[in-house]
């Protein structure tokens, strides 16, 4: 049984935004809910009256009223959504006009800049008004090439008002990553900065830029935010012009919100792109509006009064689900560069300075912070942090004794899981309930989340893929250069038909907390038992003589064997007495099957841009086999190591 590490005041609750929704379901339907859980099973059983609901809860600002909520509930993919209703998601999220503080950004080593939810509908408008200028309609794709900064937030919401379709990557991408992202979707505009820091050094983008415009044909005018420079020369790029140059000079104008349909393209965002090339899911303004309401109001409990950071790049999917919360009111924090850079603490400093109540990371900075030393809790002082949240890979028990150990133990530790595919959590936090140690707290509201087995059972407490079988509002509307829909069938709908197979492995325990073991199709099956890689390296993490590591299951004599491969901190070496350690611990922690056939010490863990481990990229690489988009990971090098490995071929 975990343990349980924390659990919300009754005042708290009574004062938490989900329990006023559930006060609002209570009156709307005679019901008598007080739990999180009936909640919940209500949500999934009356899908169309909890979105309705929300919708009334949210206040969304619209044109025109929907018709019907959903035509389809059994369709899926294809159900539409709240049909008949007209809206502007830039118009949702520019509802505040005044003097609070919209978006406090902090660049490495920078001071920090502070724009109101005045200035910051003022800079929108004039963005929007020069786009508008350039011919710039409802469809056409903009994008950026950009750190995480105001201007990329500005950019975003100026072609959202006009109805265009925003795209970004974040400038760590390398030319061909860009190339395989932007060269599909044929962007019109694309914004940029003359470069970023990063571990105290000015990087340069100017130079990419002009190779990436050379094969970026639709390009018509390039916008450059000068950021490491105070007037970069642009003479080199084609169409080029400083953001001063192309923002309309007049201030007070007023933005002409496009009133569309709900399901009007919002956001193109990409796979990882570590098995071809990156497919491109096209997500809906509406969908995307109600889905991230429903997670930042209900389940991250975000009201105006609260300062929120995410950890993300332009990249990242968070830095989408960081901006809907201009829709809630809050004050954003926006931070690019090293977290550990110019110390370890940087980030925590950052916290106690602007006084952060909400603040979200990844599970694999936290593990870095564990190693560091750092105990952000007597170094800073944290008062005002209400919550900490978690994505990215599985946070471990560790991770999570730590957070309530050396950081705050009076606080919401929200670990979150869900994806880009959809642009939010399948499984996140509840401010009414209970945080156990590894769990995640509950399925998210109106998610029919469950557990398959290999016979597409529904179980608890047992291990299985991680499946939604009713669908919801902010699924993909479809997939770029895809028109009969075979790449957005392959990609979820191939295993069980019309029910989404996520690529997850998870347990949905009795109480509704979920525990998430990895992704599936790197799922381990020594002898025919699945196990996750997770499981694995939540053990490794508690062994300091290990710095990193990976987990594959390789194909050996007709079944598979574990393979541990380890990073050791600088100046180490895998001895026998380290290996025999290892396995000791693995076994008594985990079981025999989890223990690996072999421990191979490597200089490098290939990890993507947005830091999540590439366990199929070196299972490619040992199988002989291309990884055809390397430039999706943000240490592409690394892999050559892991080719004609001896000890792979060997008993």
């Amino acid at each position: 049984m975990a343990e349980m590490l924390w659990k919300p005041s009754d005042e708290s609750i009574r004062q938490s935004n989900m329990h006023r929704f559930m006060q609002l379901i209570n009156a709307k339907y005679n019901q008598k809910f007080t739990q999180y859980a009936p909640l919940y099973a209500w949500s999934v059983r009356n899908i169309p009256d909890f979105w309705a609901s929300l919708w009334e809860f949210a206040d969304i600002i619209h044109s025109k009223p929907y018709d019907q909520v959903v035509d389809d509930i059994g369709k899926m993919p294809g159900a539409r959504w709240f049909s008949g209703a007209h809206l502007n998601f830039a118009e949702n999220l520019l509802r505040h006009r005044d003097g609070q503080t919209a978006l406090i950004f902090k660049g490495e080593g920078q001071s920090s800049v502070r724009i109101t939810y005045a200035h910051l509908y003022d800079e929108v408008a004039r963005v929007a008004k020069s786009l508008r200028a350039l011919g710039i309609k409802p469809g056409d794709r903009v994008v950026g090439f950009i750190p995480n900064m105001p201007q990329a937030i500005i950019a975003m919401l100026a072609a959202a008002s006009i109805g265009a379709i925003w795209s970004s990557c974040s400038p760590d991408f390398g030319i061909k990553g860009v190339l395989d992202r932007f060269g599909q979707i044929q962007p019109r505009v694309i914004f940029t900065a003359d470069g970023y820091f990063f571990k105290g050094k000015k990087i340069d983008s100017l130079e990419r830029m002009a190779s990436i415009l050379k094969e970026l044909r639709s390009i018509e005018r390039v916008v450059v935010v000068p950021y490491t420079e105070p007037a970069p020369d642009i003479r080199g790029l084609p169409n080029a012009v400083h953001w001063e140059d192309f923002r309309a000079k007049e201030a007070g104008l007023q933005i002409r919100f496009e009133q569309l349909p709900f399901e009007h393209p919002l956001y193109i965002m990409y796979s990882s792109g570590t098995t071809g090339l990156p497919k491109c899911m096209v997500q809906s303004a509406g969908g995307i509006l109600v889905h991230h309401l429903k997670e930042l109001m209900l389940h991250t409990n975000l009201t105006r009064a609260d300062t929120l950071f995410y950890f993300t790049t332009c990249g990242w999917m968070m830095w989408n689900w960081l901006t809907s919360s201009l829709a809630v009111g809050a004050t954003l924090v926006l931070f690019d560069g090293n977290p550990f850079h110019p110390h370890a603490g940087a980030l925590w400093e950052m916290a106690q300075d602007e006084k952060i109540t909400v603040f979200g990371t990844s599970a694999g900075y936290i593990t870095a912070l564990m190693n560091s030393g750092v105990k952000p809790g007597r170094q800073y002082d944290l008062k005002p942090l209400r919550a900490v949240l978690s994505t990215g890979s599985p946070l471990s028990v560790e991770g999570f004794e730590f957070i309530y150990r050396e950081v705050k133990s009076d606080l919401q530790l929200a670990s979150i899981s869900g994806g880009t595919d959809l642009n939010g959590c399948f499984a996140l936090g509840n401010p009414m309930g209970p945080v156990y140690a590894g769990e995640l707290q509950c399925r998210g509201l109106a998610m029919d989340v469950h557990a398959f087995d290999a016979e597409g059972r529904s179980v608890i407490n047992q291990h299985g893929e991680l499946v939604c079988c009713k669908p919801f509002p902010s699924m993909p509307i479809y997939f770029w250069d895809d028109p009969e829909g075979k790449k957005y069938r392959g990609a979820y709908f191939y295993v069980y038909p019309n029910v989404w197979r996520h690529g997850d492995f998870i347990t949905i325990n009795e109480r509704g907390g979920v525990v998430i073991y990895g992704r599936s199709d790197a799922t381990l099956n020594p002898g025919g038992v699945r196990i996750g890689t997770a499981e694995i390296y939540s053990i490794l993490a508690l062994m300091p003589e290990i710095a990193d590591s990976l987990v594959i299951g390789q194909s050996w004599k007709n079944d598979v064997r574990v393979i541990l491969f380890v990073k050791l901190p600088e100046g180490e070496q895998l001895t026998e007495a380290l290996r025999r350690k290892i396995r000791d611990t693995i076994r008594n922690l985990a079981s025999p099957r989890h223990v690996p056939a072999k421990i191979i010490a490597v200089p490098g863990i290939p990890y993507t841009l947005n830091m999540k481990k590439v366990e199929m990229a070196v299972k490619k690489v040992i199988d002989g086999e291309p990884v055809v988009n390397k430039d999706a990971l943000g240490n592409p090098e690394v892999l050559d190591f892991y080719a004609n490995i001896k000890e792979l071929q060997e008993d």
